[in-house]
């Protein structure tokens, strides 16, 4: 990798790729960001500062993760030659990079290919490409100009999932504590504002309880809002959280959460698309906006789609609950392969958000516990059984990927599926199957032993939580046995064909830097 981004340095920049005395190296910056803002945020981060050392180019990368970040200084951004996007929810203050040569790609392009990237703004650079120094919205800076609306449509959804999941795993595990301590009746105490006696468990239980209630309220609404946002930037919010709200009233639930932030991103652009006097623009964000898009959101999720989205809700609701035997054994399974298949990817976040929407509500039935519980299991197997893989047989791996399967055993623990993606991005014919083969065991024994979980995250930490906690453990280490043992021997198998070690191991060394800030995304 790093010699071709060499390569193509000396074709397009060589004064700069040389940063000899006369001229500074290439700088570039760079923003990394995911729909959770965990791995894939810090992953990508890392492997373009290492490409970056690797080509004698400076890179200083932005991470737009789920703690926040850190704003680049207006003077490095000034300085830089060429500006790199890998993203997959929109790019906060996007506005300060423009003008320079730019690369616009989803994340997983920093993590696997960076040295790509960093070739092509040098050539961008060289051609004197940038871009306008317009300020456009969310919806027309998310990715490339030739993306369809499918594409759009997937990052929109991810921009609210993005934000809800802090108030799904905050509100969830304070829910699953309170019944933790205080038993599954502590939904039928009082309010902590009538009773609450600070040496009685019960009422520190129905405190935590209550907390998390609260937390969990803001869900639909908070997905609703900053779908809204990512399609129409901040004139969005208003109408997206005011759709969310009214899902909750008329138990439209996540379905109509969905369907308020889409509806409420769309009439904002549609609003804003309509020219009107100069002397009225001041008050549009502020007044019109607001109201009209309020009022027509109100208007269809009160009276036009707002009792089929329920009853849609309702009916889905009804069939998770009659879920039994074979049916439920196979919905396990299925989202066992989900899980794994991508690794913290967008097939990943639909299993893991399907799972979530059925636990966020005061009462969840025990069939969405058990989706939880499946879903959480099937996404601990990947980065488990790798650091198992290369544990048992270090030398079918690299170095690297030995040291990267150390960090893989606390990142599974952890029920961070992106721990495996190192070696997926590697070798993803012979991992990714065997993830998936490895996930769907652990998905369907979950849903068969009937294990249960409140919490939507936690990984191994939450296990005092789990009901049949004894056989969920069995359940995924009967995944990470089926996993490592694919994987060994597909392996075996590669290393034993003629001229298969070498290429391999060329993409083992190109990946090995997608690691290093996993232990912080943890």
């Amino acid at each position: 990798m790093a010699a071709s981004a060499g390569a193509a340095a000396d074709t397009t920049a060589p004064a700069a790729a040389s940063g000899g005395a006369d001229r500074p190296p290439f700088r570039i910056v760079a923003v990394t960001s995911c729909p959770t803002g965990i791995a894939h945020t810090y992953m990508a981060a890392e492997s373009l500062e290492n490409a970056g050392r690797e080509a004698g180019v400076e890179v200083v990368v932005e991470t737009q993760g789920s703690a926040g970040f850190t704003r680049l200084d207006p003077a490095v951004i000034a300085a830089a030659d060429g500006v790199i996007f890998a993203h997959d929810v929109p790019v906060r203050d996007k506005e300060r990079f423009a003008g320079k040569p730019t690369v616009d790609v989803g994340v997983k392009a920093g993590i696997n290919r960076p040295g790509e990237l960093i070739t092509e703004v040098r050539g961008k650079a060289a051609r004197g490409e940038a871009t306008s120094g317009a300020a456009p919205t969310p919806v027309e800076r998310a990715g490339e100009a030739g993306e369809g609306y499918g594409t759009k449509l997937r990052k929109w959804l991810m921009s609210g999932v993005s934000y809800m999941v802090p108030f799904v795993a905050a509100g969830g595990l304070l829910i699953a504590l309170g019944f933790a301590l205080g038993g599954y009746k502590i939904n039928k105490a009082p309010s902590v504002m009538d009773h609450f006696v600070w040496t009685q468990t019960d009422s520190w239980a129905a405190l935590l309880f209550q907390i998390g209630g609260v937390a969990f309220a803001f869900l639909v609404p908070v997905l609703a809002g900053y779908i809204a946002y990512g399609m129409a930037d901040r004139p969005g919010l208003v109408p997206g959280f005011v759709g969310g709200s009214i899902a909750l009233t008329i138990n439209a639930g996540f379905l109509g959460g969905l369907a308020a932030g889409l509806i409420a991103g769309g009439v904002v652009m549609a609003i804003q698309k309509v020219r009107i006097p100069q002397a009225l623009r001041g008050i549009m964000p502020v007044v019109v906006i607001p109201l009209i898009s309020s009022a027509v959101v109100g208007f269809l999720m009160f009276v036009v789609i707002g009792k089929p989205i329920a009853s849609a809700q309702k009916g889905m609701t009804d069939w998770l609950n009659g879920l039994t035997g074979t049916n439920a054994v196979l919905l396990g399974a299925l989202l066992g392969l989900m899980m794994c298949f991508d690794l913290g990817g967008p097939v990943n976040k639909v299993a893991y958000t399907f799972a979530t929407a059925g636990i966020a509500v005061s009462n969840p039935g025990d069939s969405t516990m058990k989706i939880m519980a499946a879903v959480m299991a099937a996404g601990m197997v990947p980065p488990l059984a790798m650091a198992l893989a290369t544990t048992v047989r270090g030398r079918l791996f690299t170095q690297t990927e030995r040291e990267n399967g150390k960090a893989a055993w606390v990142l599974g623990a952890s029920f961070i599926s992106e721990g495996a993606i190192p070696f997926a991005a590697a070798d993803p014919l012979r991992v990714i199957p065997s993830a998936m083969a490895g996930g769907a065991v652990t998905g369907a024994l979950s849903m068969a032993f009937g294990a249960t979980l409140r919490a939507p995250h936690g990984g191994i930490f939450v296990v005092p939580l789990i009901g049949n906690p004894f056989l969920y453990l069995i359940a995924i280490a009967a995944g990470v046995c089926v996993t490592t043992a694919l994987v060994v021997a597909l392996k075996t198998l590669r290393k034993a064909a003629p001229g298969a070690a070498a290429p391999e191991a060329g993409a083992n060394a190109q990946m090995a830097s997608a690691d290093r800030k996993q232990p912080v995304a943890a």
